[in-house]
This record gives structure tokens, C-alpha cells and sequence, in this order.
């Protein structure tokens, strides 16, 4: 497509071609409902001079109308339209890729636009074309007035000119749905026009045009000017002579039937007592329910014994609206003619095939703005579909030591139809198929059934039973209930014996506990033994596993435990332990104190050799993907995988080259399975038994969008009940698990500015604001995050932000909260953990604490070398150690065993729980004997603070299935970031 800009003294060349580019097309409304589309050339740049005139001229990028005309149609015009505008020109949409240069102020400012007036056409879609926001916006108005159209809420009538034209009928539902579309209009749409009911003309113009095409061209005729005006509201829009008294008439009806009542009638559906199999019984109940207080319902009986005062508040005479309702509901239901029939009626009697009829008229009901209280197994159908049961013989225990067992085995099956997860008996499915309504009783409980499906599950049934593998019957529980290759929905899979304890994600419970391994050098607690006893069955089974113990409660010895049991059972070849740098130490000293027998080798350095002649090489995720040829072609008998997490982006090389690692079986450490987002898990889970959730992309459209994005319960339940046989998840909260670990005390300890740093806050604030408002795309993430970084630096200290070695003290509100927190430390003989994101500003404290207290500081972080490391570990243990130890959250959040500290301060906030919470746990772990207290520093009336109320809610993810980092706060507008940003009045303290 070749398009020509606009020309005007602020526009690019008058007529010449050029190359084509992208268009993004827009819409504007005005008077009388006409709506024009015009359109940006994004692909070229507009060159804009001189100052902002007064008057309104020609928008320099604007694409003419000619070119428009040959792509949609229509008639040429053109219309003025208030942007927001630098000094010098428009303001380039947010979906041009235009550069968004400009100086100056953003103002409204009114430019001149060509567009094709048309009567409705679809943008989406069409070639070398993106959508704008207003365009977007009048696809929305189309929508609602198609769906106005097809429920019949329009009403004809007479114009402003005379000309007869059917208009919408909004009232209840339908009127809070287009004041809450009215109220989103972007300004853009209404071009110079601020009158509110200009949507309303939009729609309205919309409404007349979708009848005339349902209806017949020829009207029906007759005298006056009634059978003028009937005649007018078919075929072409026309006027109607005479027609003053028929409009003002019209007019007032309008008025009486669009009249919103304080109250409405409401229907609730009661099914017969859930005693008997009676298939009568069943009522709707005539209710009246105040609009705006939706709590306040007073039946129909409760009205005519008088017992209806609460409603007066709203309406003098209830009774009137109950009549008057109950007979307009009847020309849409007309069994309610029956109930009307009583002097005072109150209920609607019915048997099942009744009741059946009434649901099929429930939606008409609620779309004419009545109430409808539908039973729950109504509004939440439980689906009929095929369920699988399987037989194993033999215990978990006796599978994890016995050879001929395992998931190669033959298991007898059958498949059953249920409904839910509620198996059906042969009663049960021969009343389905004698019923006349697909609506009947199950279990005491009524159920909707489609009679084909029905007709076709009984016919699968008829094939009977056999045998199948046992790995089969996993294949099967893990499927979506699409996938499986069946006539129906798989709604679920059932075994007994082992493999039923094994589905069931409680088979720790059912295991015969595990002698302790010769090699192991420890006692291990009962949950510990339950979990070596899990990971040995597994590994037997042949499928990985996901330890997921919370933080602390020993994955490490339960680990080392696996290993020496393998070793006493004949294992030969090595296992191959993946971690963080900042942890293979601590492997190392956990497995020389738990399993001295066990050889161990670290391949890592400059100089690394790979020395498979052992029991276990420990290595780093860095080293794995240098040297992932040499690793994924040695012979590894396990992988095990240490802070799985830093595998959650599965994108990434790491990751890819991880999950490729070849082994006979394979272990995942993790305290946090779900830090962000469900992908992570994906990728954990892919790495653990590959492909038992699919592709990625599967996994993304059913489980990650309806858990994250729409709280979908059931795919929740799905997700657990897949992972649930791999993954083992204990909290140390739980006391069953354990007993001697005290509870943290956790508080947030608010903060405030010193001046200095007020003013320092907001200059950051102003500036970055302005680029922000500025970019696009990567940039513009980039330039957020910035954002953050800075503001977060002022927030701890402002020498951290300014970088020039000034002095520290009494500069800082949250140093001087820190000072307070450490000298009541200090006092009582205790010790504490510093964290911060920044190795900077630890640099800055650390002196200074020293110095205040008089005491060594310890400051660990990422340039801290593994001796040094272990050596400022070793210390700050010992009881006459240093008591003061400040880390970097990254280098010191995870792996190290610190549990001389019982009061952990995080200095500044990571924004994500599951990464503090890691933290934390470096105290908060076995062996300490005293209540631990945390303490979260937040900076009131900042960034800190509001963030802080955001991240608590993202905590529900991880609770979901099994915390957050900042990049999500990337997709904020501008608009929620400047209130982000903004410094309150009570951030500055004394």
C-alpha cells in the first residue's frame, strides 16, 4: 500500500508518493453519531517546524482520506481533533512505532484530520494495519449494540429532525454496562465534541442501522402519521411529517419503560429436599431485591404477610413492582402465567421437566434485568465424562524393593462413566438413559446430562477392560481431560496398591521407612526419613523428583542420605550435583560431616579437570552450560539440581542445557518451585520427568493463563494432581513436621526521609518521569527499572544514589531505624543479619556500623571469594564471633547455614517474597534454639510502600500449586507509575 502524509504548513511533502508503512487506524465520533476513521503513517518521519499555531491545521502525519477511501470505504471529509501535543507537533500514538520526540509541555492541542465517514466496517485485521485505542473503542460500541439488537432491548422512536429511528432501551444491567463503556472513551474518539452523550449517539446510530437490516424493507402500512412513522422505521432512514404529538408521546413512553427501579423481581430455583428421588417437588420462588443493596431480599411471602418493611426504605408499594414484574416476565416465560393466576402468588410449582424448561429460560430472565438464582450444580456443571481404574497389587514399600515390580508391570483396568468425580453405578446409569429431561439425580445431588454423550460413554463401556502398563496409568492421569484419545472427557484416574499411593501425592505416608544407609553419619528426623524413603521409591519407579521441603528443614542430608543408600545397594556410576558457586562449600562440608565414605569431587576453575572416578562431582550452573558437551557426554547415573529456581526461565541457554544433561534418574532441590510465575515450574517439572506437562506453550494456554490471569480453581486442582506423585513440599511451620525450630516473629518497620533525601527522591522522580513518558518498548522497561534502582538507593542513603564519598551519619532515615534495631541487639547478647540488594550501600554501612558499635562487621558478597566466604561463616557462628554480619541479598540468600543470628533486617526490599523469604531462612533453620524476629524495612509515602501492599498479593501464586521480581512492574502505565513514584507528605520525618 502506497500512502501520501497530510500536507499543511506543518506536514511533509503535497503529493508525492512513498514508501509504504504501517498504518494505524483510529476512529472519532461526532454530532448526530457520525463516526469517521482516519489514520497515521507510522513508517515515516513527520517533519514538524516552528511553534504550535493557535488555529487548527493540518495533522503533519495523517494519512489522506483518498487513501483511506480505497482501503475501507466510505465518504471523504475531514474533522477536528484535539491530541496531546509537544511544542512543534502531535504526540504519535502508542501503537505507531514512531519516535516519540518532542519538547517542550504535552498539551491538547486541535489539529485537522481527513477521515472516511462510514456506517461500520472491522479494522482488526486488515493488511499493514494496527489498531488504535479509539478504533478499539468503537469495535466495543458495535459489539454492545449488536448484543442490544439480538436480546431485543431497542425501542423506535422520532429524532431531533423528525427522522424515525430505533434507539437503544438501557435499564438495569444493560444501563451499567454503558456507563461503565461511556466512561472508557478515549479522548481521542470524541474529537472536539466534550458533550457526555455523544457515545450515546454512537450507539444509538449503531442500534438503527443493525434493525433496518433484520427487518423487511416493506412497512406495514396505514393512515395517519402512526402508519408514516411505522412505515419510516424500515428500509432507509426518513423523516416523518407531522409527527410533533407522536414524538413527545413517544418520548414519555420512552421515559416509563427505561425507568429504573429501586427494586427488582428475582426467581430463585429450589430443587425438591434432597431426602428422595421425587421428581416433583421442585419451585421457583419470587423474590424482590433492592438494586443497590443486592443484601436486601424479602420474598414474595414475606411481602403479602407484610414482613416487608426493610424494602420501603426503597419503595412505597412493593407489591405493585412484584405484579407488575410477574407480568412482564410472563410474555418471556409463559408458565408463570400459572402462578398468576393465584390472588397473591409466591411461588411457581414444577416437576423436573418444569424445572428443565425454567433453566432454559433463566438467561432471557436475567438479560430483560431480572434476578436468577440458579443452584450451584447448575451454575458449576459437573461434566460427564469417562474415569480410569486400575489395580496394582503390592505396597509402595514392597515396589521400592522388590525387582519385578516397577512401572513396566501389567496392571488391570476399566473405565467407568462418572460424573465429576463421582463414579456411576449401573442404577444410576440406567435412570440417565431412561429420563425424559437430561436432568436428574445422582448421589442425591442433580446433574445435567447430554443424552448423546450419554448414548455415546455406554458404548464405549461396552468394550470392557484389560491390561496396561503401569507407566501407561501415569501417562494417563497427567493428560489434559481433552487430550486422552476418547470419546469423552478423561475425568479422572483412580488405581489401589501402590500405584493408587503413588497418584494420590500421599504415598511418603504409605512407604515402609528406609534402614538408615550405612555411609550416613546421622540421625535422621522421621519427616527426613518419610523422605528418603519417597526419593528411594522414585528412584526404583524410575522417575525424578522434586524435593521442595521448605527452607532449612535438610534437603541437603535427606540428598546425601539417597546417595549413600544407592551406594550400599551396588550404584556405580557418579552423580552430578548442579548449584550456585556461592554453595559448593557447603556441599562439600555437609558431605564430608554426613557421608564421609562418599568420594567427592569439585569441578570448577580456571584449571578444571573432570574426574568421573568418584561418587559425586559437585559443579555450577556457569560451568554446565561452558562445558555442556563434556558434561551431557559423561555417564552420569543421577543429575540433582541445588536451588532449582536458577533454572526457571525456560528459555534461557542455562536452562536448555541443564535440562538436556543425560541420567538414569534425576533430582530437583528447591525452596521455592513458583518464585514468579507457573513457567518456572514448567521448567523445573521438564527438567524432573521431561515432558510430563508438555510444551511450554501447552502449559502456558492450561495452566499458567487460567491459574494466573483468571484464578482458575480447577486448573489449579489439575496442576497439583499431575505434579502432585513427583513433588514432595513440607512447611517448617507445620508442626507435625517438626518440633524444635521456634516461629519467626516477622514485621514490617516503617521508615522515613531525611529531608535531603525527600528532595533528593523527588528530582528523580521529575526526571525520570519525563523519559519514561518518552519510550517505548525495551527502552522503556529499561528506563522503569532504572527508576526503581534509583529511588530504592535514595530510600537507603543518599551518598548511595550520589556516589561521591560523603559522609554517612545522620543522612539516612532507614541507618538511624538500623542503629536502634542493632543497639537493642546488642544489648541482650544477640546477633544479626544485615541484607541488601546493593553491595554498595552494604559498603557504606559496614565502616560506619563499625565504628558505631566499636565491633568487627562482617560484609559478604558477590566478589567475596568461597575462603573468605567460609571463613566469615565459620566466625560469625562460633559464640565469640562477630555479631554483625551484612550480606548481599544474591550472595548470601541462599545456601549458607547462619543460625547464630536471631534477628534477620532486610535494609531494602527485593520485591520478591519467595527471595526474602529465602534469605531469612539462613537464620530460620534447624539447629536454632531461639525465636527468630525479622524485621522488613519499608520507607512510608515512597515507592517502597505502595510496591510493598503489591508484592503481598502476588504471595497467592505460589500458594496456588505448590513469590516476585520487579520486571512485572515494567507494564504499568505511566500513569500508575507516576502514582507509584510520588513522594508523600508523610515520607519526610523530624
Amino acid at each position: 500500500m502506497r500512502a501520501r502524509l497530510g500536507g499543511g504548513e506543518f506536514g511533509v511533502g503535497g503529493g508525492g508518493a512513498h514508501s509504504a508503512g504501517v498504518l494505524v487506524l483510529h476512529a472519532v465520533g461526532v454530532g448526530g453519531g457520525r463516526v469517521g476513521v482516519w489514520a497515521e503513517e507510522s513508517g515515516l518521519p513527520g517533519r514538524v517546524v516552528g511553534r504550535l499555531p493557535r488555529r487548527a491545521v493540518r495533522h503533519p502525519f495523517a494519512v489522506e482520506a483518498e487513501v483511506l477511501r480505497r482501503l475501507v470505504g466510505g465518504v471523504v471529509g475531514e474533522v477536528p481533533l484535539r491530541l496531546p501535543s509537544w511544542a512543534g507537533g502531535p504526540v504519535a500514538s502508542p501503537e505507531s512505532v514512531r519516535e516519540r520526540r518532542g519538547r517542550g509541555v504535552v498539551r491538547w492541542r486541535e489539529w485537522v484530520v481527513p477521515v472516511v465517514w462510514v456506517d461500520e466496517v472491522v479494522l482488526e485485521g486488515l493488511p499493514d494495519c494496527r489498531v488504535g485505542a479509539s478504533g478499539k473503542f468503537w469495535g466495543e460500541v458495535l459489539d454492545f449494540a449488536a448484543g442490544l439488537v439480538r436480546r431485543g432491548r431497542v425501542l423506535p422512536g422520532i429524532d431531533g429532525d423528525g427522522v424515525a429511528r430505533w434507539r437503544s432501551a438501557l435499564s438495569g444491567v444493560d444501563a451499567l454496562r454503558f456507563a461503565a463503556l461511556r466512561a472508557s472513551a478515549p479522548q481521542s474518539f470524541r474529537g472536539t465534541d466534550e458533550a457526555g452523550d455523544l457515545v450515546e449517539e454512537v450507539l444509538d446510530r449503531a442500534v438503527d442501522r443493525k434493525v433496518r437490516a433484520v427487518l423487511p424493507e416493506d412497512g406495514p402500512g396505514g393512515e395517519g402519521v402512526v402508519g408514516r412513522w411505522l412505515d419510516a422505521l424500515v428500509g432507509e432512514p426518513r423523516a416523518v411529517e407531522d409527527a410533533g404529538a407522536l414524538r413527545a408521546k413517544l418520548a414519555a413512553w420512552r421515559a416509563g419503560g427505561l425507568r429504573q427501579n429501586p427494586v427488582r423481581t428475582c426467581f430463585r430455583l429450589n430443587s425438591p429436599d434432597q431426602g428422595g428421588m421425587a421428581k416433583d417437588g421442585w419451585r421457583v420462588e419470587f423474590l424482590l431485591q433492592a438494586v443497590d443493596e443486592p443484601s436486601v431480599v424479602v420474598t414474595a411471602e414475606q411481602l403479602w404477610r407484610k414482613q416487608d418493611a426493610v424494602l420501603r426504605r426503597w419503595v412505597g408499594r412493593p407489591e405493585d413492582v412484584l405484579l407488575g414484574d410477574l407480568g412482564r416476565a410472563g410474555r418471556l416465560y409463559p408458565a408463570l402465567d400459572r402462578a398468576l393466576a393465584a390472588r397473591r402468588p409466591v411461588e411457581l410449582e414444577l416437576d423436573v421437566e418444569g424445572a428443565y424448561d425454567f433453566l432454559q429460560h433463566a438467561a432471557v430472565l436475567a438479560e430483560a434485568g431480572f434476578g436468577v438464582m440458579l443452584p450451584s450444580w447448575w451454575r458449576r456443571p459437573q461434566r460427564l465424562g469417562l474415569r480410569l481404574t486400575a489395580a496394582s497389587r503390592g505396597t509402595a514399600g514392597q515396589v521400592a524393593k522388590e525387582s519385578e515390580l516397577g512401572l513396566k508391570v501389567l496392571i488391570d483396568y476399566k473405565w467407568e462413566l462418572a460424573v465429576g468425580d463421582e463414579r456411576l453405578t449401573e442404577a444410576e446409569l440406567q435412570s440417565l438413559a431412561e429420563a425424559k429431561v437430561p436432568l436428574v439425580r445422582v448421589r442425591g445431588q442433580w446433574v445435567h446430562v447430554d443424552p448423546k454423550r450419554l448414548a455415546t460413554g455406554l458404548a464405549f463401556l461396552e468394550r470392557g477392560g484389560g491390561q496396561m502398563t503401569a507407566a501407561q496409568v501415569l501417562l494417563h492421569s497427567g493428560l489434559h481431560p481433552e487430550d486422552a484419545d476418547l470419546p469423552l472427557p478423561l475425568n479422572g484416574v483412580s488405581a489401589t496398591g501402590w500405584l493408587g499411593d503413588l497418584l494420590s501425592g500421599e504415598v511418603e505416608h504409605h512407604l515402609e521407612p528406609v534402614a538408615r544407609p550405612p555411609g550416613l553419619v546421622a540421625e535422621l528426623r522421621p519427616y527426613q526419613q518419610r523422605g528418603l524413603a519417597w526419593l528411594a521409591f522414585l528412584d526404583r519407579l524410575g522417575l525424578g523428583a522434586c524435593l521442595a521441603d521448605d527452607m532449612g528443614l535438610g534437603k541437603t542430608v535427606q540428598l546425601l542420605a539417597l546417595e549413600a543408600h544407592n551406594r550400599a545397594h551396588g550404584k556405580r556410576l557418579p552423580t552430578l550435583l548442579v548449584c550456585p558457586m556461592s554453595v559448593v562449600g557447603n556441599w562439600q562440608r555437609e558431605a564430608a560431616r554426613f557421608t564421609p565414605g562418599l568420594e567427592v569431587r569439585v569441578y570448577h576453575g580456571a584449571d578444571r579437570a573432570l574426574d568421573t572416578d568418584c561418587d559425586l562431582v559437585i559443579t555450577t550452573y556457569a560451568v554446565v552450560a561452558r562445558d555442556a558437551g563434556k558434561l551431557a557426554g559423561t555417564a552420569w547415573d543421577r543429575v540433582v539440581l541445588d536451588e532449582a529456581q536458577n533454572i526457571k526461565n525456560s528459555a534461557t541457554r542455562q536452562s536448555k542445557v541443564v535440562r538436556a544433561l543425560p541420567a538414569r534418574h534425576r533430582v530437583a532441590l528447591t525452596g521455592t518451585p513458583v518464585e514468579n510465575r507457573l513457567a518456572e515450574l514448567w521448567s523445573i517439572m521438564d527438567f524432573v520427568n521431561p515432558g510430563v506437562l508438555g510444551t511450554v506453550n501447552t502449559f502456558r494456554a492450561r495452566f499458567a493463563v487460567p491459574i494466573e490471569r483468571h484464578h482458575d480453581e480447577d486448573a489449579a486442582v489439575r496442576l497439583r494432581r499431575i505434579t502432585g506423585p513427583f513433588v514432595l513440599r513440607r512447611l517448617k511451620t507445620d508442626p507435625r513436621i517438626i518440633t524444635d525450630l521456634p516461629d519467626k516473629i516477622e514485621v514490617k518497620q516503617l521508615c522515613t526521609l531525611t529531608a535531603e533525601q525527600a528532595t533528593l527522591y523527588q528530582a528523580v522522580v521529575d526526571d525520570m518521569l519525563a523519559k519514561i513518558a518518552e519510550a517505548e518498548g525495551v527502552k522503556r522497561k529499561g528506563l522503569v527499572l532504572a527508576t526503581m534502582s534509583r529511588l530504592k538507593q535514595v530510600c537507603n542513603h543518599p551518598a548511595q544514589l550520589l556516589g561521591d564519598g560523603s559522609r554517612v551519619a545522620g543522612r539516612s532515615g532507614k541507618l538511624a531505624r538500623l542503629e536502634e534495631v542493632l543497639d537493642e541487639a546488642l544489648a541482650d547478647g544477640d546477633k544479626a543479619l544485615c541484607f541488601t540488594q546493593f553491595t554498595a550501600f552494604g559498603s557504606l554501612v559496614v565502616p560506619h556500623l563499625a565504628a558505631r558499635f566499636d565491633t568487627e562487621v562482617l560484609h559478604l558478597h558477590g566478589g567475596t571469594s568461597k575462603r573468605q566466604r567460609d571463613e566469615m561463616v565459620r566466625r560469625f557462628q562460633e559464640p565469640g564471633g562477630p555479631s554483625i554480619f551484612v550480606l548481599s541479598l544474591k550472595a548470601g540468600g541462599t545456601g549458607l547455614n547462619l543460625t547464630a543470628a536471631n534477628h534477620v533486617v532486610h535494609l531494602d526490599r527485593w520485591w520478591n517474597p519467595a527471595v526474602e523469604d529465602q534469605a531469612t531462612d539462613r537464620a530460620f533453620r534447624i539447629g536454632q534454639r531461639h525465636h527468630v524476629q525479622v524485621r522488613k524495612f519499608v520507607t512510608v509515602g515512597t515507592l517502597e510502600e505502595r510496591i510493598d501492599r503489591m508484592i503481598e498479593e502476588k504471595r497467592g501464586l505460589a500458594q496456588l500449586v505448590v513469590g516476585a521480581g520487579e520486571d512485572w512492574l515494567t507494564e504499568l502505565s505511566t500513569g500508575e507509575l507516576r502514582e507509584l513514584f510520588a513522594l508523600s507528605g508523610e515520607a519526610v520525618g523530624d
